[in-house]
C-alpha cells in the first residue's frame, strides 16, 4: 500500500506489510531478538505469555506509547494492538487444533488488521486491559492441551504445517520478538 494514501485519509503513513514467512523461527535461533523457539516446549508457552503481559502493560503506560519512533515504524501502542490481536488469534487456531482433525486456518492479515482497527488511535490504557485478558485466555488454552494433542495437526492458509507445539513456538516468537521491538 502506498503510505502517502493513508495520510491522506488522516491515518498515520502505513508500515511496510510485513510479507516475510517467519517460520523459519522454528528451526534455528532468530538473530534480531535471540529467541530460539525450537528450545521451549509447549508446556512452557503460557508462561511465557504470562511473563509478556505486565511488559506489554509497562511498555503502554510509557507517555510516548502512540508516538512513532520513525513514520514508518510502528508505535509500541500499535505493536500492543497487534499483540492483543495476536493472542486473540492463536487462542482460536489452538482451538481449532485441539477441536478438529487437521484444520486449515483463515489467513489473517495483520496490515489490513492495523489500518481498519486504527491501531494508532487506540487507547493504551484500553489495549493494556485488552491485551491481559487475552494473554491470560491464550495461556490457559496452552496449559489445557493434554500431553497426547500437543502433535495435533493445524495448517496455515498458505500450506504451512503445523503441530500444536509447533504453532505455541511459532506464536512465542512473536510475542517475545515484538515486545523487543519496543525495548519491553
Amino acid at each position: 500500500m502506498d503510505g502517502n494514501s493513508d495520510a491522506a485519509n488522516g491515518l498515520p503513513p502505513n508500515v511496510a506489510p510485513d510479507d516475510k514467512d517467519w517460520t523459519w523461527v522454528l528451526r534455528k535461533r532468530c538473530p534480531e531478538c535471540g529467541f530460539e523457539a525450537s528450545a521451549i516446549s509447549g508446556r512452557e508457552v503460557s508462561g511465557i505469555v504470562r511473563d509478556s503481559v505486565p511488559r506489554w502493560q509497562r511498555v503502554l503506560a510509557r507517555p510516548d506509547a502512540s508516538q512513532r519512533p520513525e513514520p514508518q515504524v510502528w508505535s509500541a501502542l500499535e505493536y500492543g494492538c497487534h499483540a492483543r490481536d495476536v493472542f486473540t488469534l492463536f487462542e482460536k487456531r489452538a482451538g481449532l487444533m485441539l477441536g478438529e482433525d487437521n484444520p486449515q486456518f483463515a489467513n489473517w492479515d495483520q496490515d489490513a488488521t492495523a489500518l481498519a482497527d486504527r491501531y494508532s488511535e487506540q487507547l493504551p490504557t484500553v489495549v493494556a486491559a485488552e491485551l491481559a485478558v487475552a494473554g491470560e485466555r491464550v495461556a490457559r488454552a496452552f496449559d489445557s492441551v493434554r500431553a497426547d494433542q500437543w502433535d495435533r495437526a493445524g495448517q496455515r492458509s498458505n500450506g504451512d504445517n503445523f503441530t500444536v507445539e509447533s504453532l505455541g513456538q511459532y506464536f512465542v516468537h512473536d510475542v517475545v520478538h515484538h515486545l523487543a521491538d519496543v525495548h519491553g
